[in-house]
């Protein structure tokens, strides 16, 4: 379920496996159709051999003529997007994920510098890829 949260320049793009609980974190310094790129990429190397659906907002980098043209090409075979309608982000389980990153490392803490922030993002990351039970059930997707 990508997605990207924006905080003090730095871009985090996230799949969440909602049957797993797994969960791929792609930082970048900005989020454009080039670094989701990246991001599909590493998917693609993450789940080998598998065909990957996304749910995907409309962001305007997620429709980008670059990321059509991928689509359209070899690789572009792995995925397939669906699009939610527009401003439902409700509908997206990973938005709960990007609430709990906002609520555990930018509402709650102050943060010293910007290398303080992207530590605290650190130590969420490795919290969530550590407990993918809470990620289910945070999601909502617990079986």
């Amino acid at each position: 379920m990508p997605s990207y949260g924006h905080h003090a320049h730095v871009s985090i793009f996230g799949a969440v496996d909602v049957q797993q609980g797994d969960v791929v974190f792609h930082r970048a310094s900005s989020a454009n159709a080039e670094t989701f790129l990246d991001f599909l990429r590493r998917l693609k190397e993450k789940y080998t051999d598998r065909f990957l659906v996304l749910v995907l907002d409309n962001a305007r980098i997620h429709h980008a003529k670059m990321v059509q043209a991928f689509l359209d090409g070899e690789e572009g075979d792995a995925f397939h997007f669906i699009f939610l309608p527009p401003y439902s982000p409700q509908l997206n389980p990973i938005e709960r994920l990007w609430k709990w990153l906002k609520d555990e490392v930018i509402a709650n803490v102050f943060h010293k510098d910007q290398n303080d922030i992207a530590q605290s993002i650190t130590r969420f990351e490795q919290y969530v890829l550590q407990h993918p039970d809470e990620v289910l059930s945070r999601m909502g997707c617990a079986v």
